[in-house]
């Protein structure tokens, strides 16, 4: 890196909001601060960048917000960052204010443009794992997970006391377009009959005949999670199964962006106040270009770039659990 010591941080929320971003946020803020440096809040992710909201944040800037969902920086997709010019037009408003350190809170489509962009103009780059999927490998949890997987057990344990009310199946569609976490460990905890993901094949046939068994046993209520990214989806997989076992009441329901909102649970915001310590650790230490995760509760960091080529992958292990739980 051109310049070797980082005295002024940017920090930025990217992608999805998560539940927790807000307790990142203050950790960076107050960490920087603690030791000698200005730190810059950067709103609506990279679109803020290359529009030059930035503005100077202080210690009472993150006062009040540990216990917020969202993100008081605001978050955005921004097309214009794909493009050399808008990362060109980003780098010019960093350098009028001094700033030569990002923290990026945010997914891997988020690390994916640090990367570049670090490398075209040698900005050092920190990522944290801002996401509800858990979709990136290099940490045992990701910013926000544990809040959405609990409020997606809070509503399935709702839907089947109405689904046992009336003897009925629920199809209930949790978030996950590419991974499948938020299904496994939320269709776990509740005691799902089936937990349908991205990372597995769906064999409509073996699902009906496990409820047919289920019915011969007098098992009426039976709840099934499905991922969104699924290869057919609630809505579709509620169409084949009435058409299948037209004898049988079939419910949907879709729980969306429920998800992504309401108070970080304690983990998450513990998790989110140590990544973002470690970040601003990172910058002051000349360990750049990195992404911070927690493996096995000890700090961990990878290369942005590898971050961004791998993928959290579901094992074996886990599938067998939910086969022998659901039975």
């Amino acid at each position: 890196m051109a310049e070797k010591k980082v005295t002024k941080i940017g920090v930025l929320t990217s992608g999805g909001d998560a539940p927790g971003m807000n307790a990142a946020i203050r950790a960076v803020v107050r960490t920087g601060i603690y030791n000698g440096m200005e730190v810059y809040g950067i709103l609506r992710g990279y679109s803020g960048m290359i529009d030059g909201d930035i503005f100077k944040m202080e210690s009472k800037s993150v006062a009040n917000i540990i216990q917020r969902g969202g993100t008081i920086l605001k978050t955005a997709r921004c097309k214009e960052f794909f493009t050399y010019e808008g990362r060109e037009k980003a780098y010019s408003n960093l350098k009028k204010l001094g700033i030569n350190g990002l923290v990026i809170i945010g997914g891997d489509g988020s690390f994916r443009g640090a990367q570049i962009f670090s490398n075209e103009f040698d900005i050092p780059c920190i990522g944290l794992p801002g996401t509800i999927d858990k979709d990136i490998a290099g940490t045992d949890f990701t910013i926000g997970f544990d809040t959405a997987v609990n409020t997606a057990v809070e509503a399935i344990d709702k839907v089947r006391d109405t689904a046992d009310a009336h003897d009925r199946l629920f199809i209930i569609e949790v978030m996950g377009r590419d991974s499948g976490y938020i299904a496994l460990h939320s269709g776990i905890a509740t005691g799902a009959e089936n937990i349908l993901i991205p990372e597995r094949r769906t064999d409509i046939e073996d699902i009906i005949n496990a409820l047919a068994e289920k019915q011969g046993r007098k098992k009426l209520v039976n709840i099934i999670v499905v991922a969104e990214g699924e290869e057919f989806g609630a809505t579709e997989l509620s169409k084949i199964m009435t058409e299948r076992m037209p004898e049988q009441e079939i419910r949907v329901c879709i729980l969306g962006h429920i998800q992504r909102g309401g108070a970080p649970t304690c983990f998450d915001r513990l998790i989110a106040s140590r990544m973002g310590y470690a970040a601003v650790e990172c910058l002051m230490e000349g360990r750049f270009n990195v992404f911070v995760g927690i493996v096995n509760n000890r700090m961990h960091y990878i290369p942005l770039d590898e971050a961004v080529k791998k993928k959290q992958k579901i094992g074996e292990d886990w599938m067998k659990i939910v086969k022998i739980l659901s039975s």
